[in-house]
């Protein structure tokens, strides 16, 4: 057995393969259901409905999807330029913080400008957290997996003191959150009497301004070019640091968006459990889309549907939650070995 190149990769075939992976993943978890003693079918049929079968429905998928498209893109843009940027969980938090700084008193704006303040202080506080990692990359060539790993649990145990002490709302009754977000600066509900908010145009608009930037700009070749060879990229003239920090900064900027969604958006106050781990599951959406920006969206709101169905599905019948989990990571799994074999074929001798 051998493993080739292939010459001429089909269109078709970079547009089918993802979507036969995801088919065989929910082929495989159907084992785990049937394992239940329930109908595969039935249940399935509850998992679609519970995330887009009614309107609902939808604007709670779509709510979910919101952070977790800033997430994607945070990990696609450092992926991208081979920056292993496993701390958005964190830049997440830092965002959520700055919304908490700001967007409680401290600066009064009409609602037109308040909202856009808010997005440019996390964006600016997700790349603050960033700084210190992309530092000891760059300079001491510390990986950054380990330390933007670990900042995750830095940041939320400096969160928890805050929350527990100097940001605590006296008027929370003793819970650990923080004052609510000022009415100027709450993120308008796109649909009403849900909780979907214009933080979803905002990261469509995101979406679409990094697939713009890494399509038709030179700092976007840059950083494709710092992805693919770092040491040609470095012959031809680039500069492998600046562009790592620059990258480094957008990612954190991205991730940090995410958690303006949530403060100002979805809850309207910080706490420790704003995100259920949006951060992590940002990767698996970057993966799914093969770090394409646009792909991002979709992987999103597939993930967050699966997510928000499984819930309805687990109501509906006697089937965990933890069954999304396992699609989740079977999707992503069965997308990257497709993946694989778009790019490369096997020859058996």
């Amino acid at each position: 057995m051998q493993i080739e190149p292939r010459e001429n990769i089909s269109p078709w075939r970079v547009v089918l393969a993802p979507v036969t992976a995801i088919g065989v993943a929910f082929f495989l978890c159907s084992f785990l259901i049937a394992w239940t003693g329930e109908s595969i079918l039935e249940a399935y049929g509850f998992l679609f409905k519970g995330a887009f079968g009614s309107r609902f429905a939808l604007s709670e998928t779509l709510n979910r999807a919101t952070p977790l498209i800033f997430t994607g893109l945070a990990a696609a843009v450092a992926f991208r330029a081979k920056f292993w940027n496993i701390g958005a969980e964190g830049q997440l938090y830092f965002g959520a913080l700055a919304a908490t700084l700001v967007g409680t008193g401290a600066i009064n704006l009409p609602p037109i400008l308040m909202v856009p303040f808010l997005f440019v202080a996390g964006a600016f506080a997700g790349g603050l957290a960033l700084l210190g990692p992309v530092f000891l990359k760059t300079v001491l060539k510390v990986d950054e997996v380990v330390t933007t790993l670990l900042l995750n649990f830095v940041i939320l145990l400096f969160i928890n003191y805050l929350l527990e002490g100097p940001l605590r709302d006296p008027m929370s009754m003793g819970w650990p959150q923080a004052a609510s977000v000022i009415d100027a600066g709450v993120l308008p509900a796109l649909m009403e009497r849900t909780r979907l908010h214009i933080g979803f145009l905002v990261a469509i608009g995101a979406a679409i301004f990094v697939w713009a930037l890494m399509r038709f700009t030179i700092w976007g070749y840059e950083i494709r070019a710092v992805g693919a060879n770092a040491t040609g990229a470095r012959f031809a003239g680039i500069s492998i640091n600046k562009t790592v920090f620059l990258v480094a900064m957008l990612s954190g900027g991205l991730a940090g968006m995410a958690g303006i969604t949530e403060t100002a958006g979805t809850k309207g106050y910080l706490t420790l459990d704003l995100s259920p781990g949006f951060g992590y599951s940002g990767i698996a959406v970057a993966m799914l889309a093969n770090l394409n920006p646009l792909g991002v969206v979709i992987s999103a709101i597939f993930l967050a549907g699966i997510y928000v169905g499984a819930d309805s599905m687990s109501r509906a019948v006697n089937i965990p939650t933890y069954i999304a989990d396992v699609l989740v990571a079977l999707s992503v799994l069965s997308v990257l070995v497709s993946l694989m074999f778009v790019q490369f074929k096997v020859r058996w001798r």
